[in-house]
């Protein structure tokens, strides 16, 4: 069931996408100029370029992330902390095993935060949750959270306050296998950090899964407007791109995780 889901959340998850729906497009209006049928290719592809036109210069993702975004502040105030678990998603396995070193992506912000958190809270774990997520499976997918580790360690953490949980694929495995490692306690508080537009569906899986105590620390934004000013346009349809395609995924995986009920 657990692989069905991930399959799932993967695949699902690409047709999210707004190149997708481009391409698709783009795809109908060549083939209707093929079989000469000149109107419905004017249709397609004039729809396919006022597409790339409006995301070209307008940041419709931004507005989408942001109400994600909005769902939890920032730093909120923790006086004691138990435990600080910090979701995958930050690495590059990739670049990580072809050259070493420290390889993060643009969530890389969680790492950081990880570090900077252990320090303020010194009687904490540091704990980190995730294996290395690909379809076609992978012969090491504990290089990610070998690679964390290796970071912390090296940016002054103790290795005895580093926990490590190495199977999850999934913001629903992360909730499950990281409860079956820790065997959380009551009354124990818990920050939960991740990426502000991932949050509400982080925290919405590790409740639903048993866990309590848990305080969202978000971190990695990536909203920009300020709300009650215009919506400056730009020329930045690779930005304007990633951060819709961001949203959509992240709004269709509340939903299927809501549908799940995981």
């Amino acid at each position: 069931m657990h692989d069905a889901f991930y399959i799932a959340s993967k695949t699902i998850g690409m047709a999210a996408r707004a190149e997708t729906w481009l391409i698709f497009a783009l795809g109908l209006g060549l083939l209707a100029l093929r079989r000469g049928k000149t109107r419905q290719a004017t249709i397609w592809l004039g729809l396919s370029f006022a597409a790339v036109l409006t995301l070209t210069t307008l940041p419709l993702g931004d507005l989408l992330i942001q109400t994600l975004e909005n769902r939890y502040p920032a730093d909120p105030p923790v006086t004691r902390v138990d435990d600080i678990i910090v979701l995958g998603g930050l690495e590059e396995v990739g670049p990580y095993r072809r050259w070493g070193g420290i390889e993060v992506n643009e969530a890389g912000e969680r790492l950081i935060a990880g570090v900077l958190l252990a320090r303020r809270f010194p009687a904490a774990r540091l704990v980190f949750t995730g294996a290395t997520a690909s379809l076609t499976g992978d012969r090491a997918p504990q290089d990610s959270s070998r690679m964390v580790r290796d970071a912390w360690v090296a940016l002054g953490v103790d290795p005895a306050r580093i926990v490590l949980e190495q199977a999850s694929r999934t913001t629903s495995e992360n909730a499950t296998m990281t409860r079956n490692l820790l065997k959380p306690q009551a009354g124990q508080v818990h920050l939960l950090v991740t990426s502000a537009f991932h949050m509400p569906r982080a925290m919405e899986t590790f409740t639903r899964n048993g866990w309590t105590g848990l305080v969202p620390w978000p971190v990695d934004f990536r909203s920009s407007w300020v709300p009650g000013t215009w919506l400056e346009p730009g020329w930045r349809l690779d930005k304007n791109l990633t951060d819709l395609d961001t949203a959509l995924k992240e709004y269709l995986g509340l939903l299927a995780y809501r549908i799940a009920g995981k």
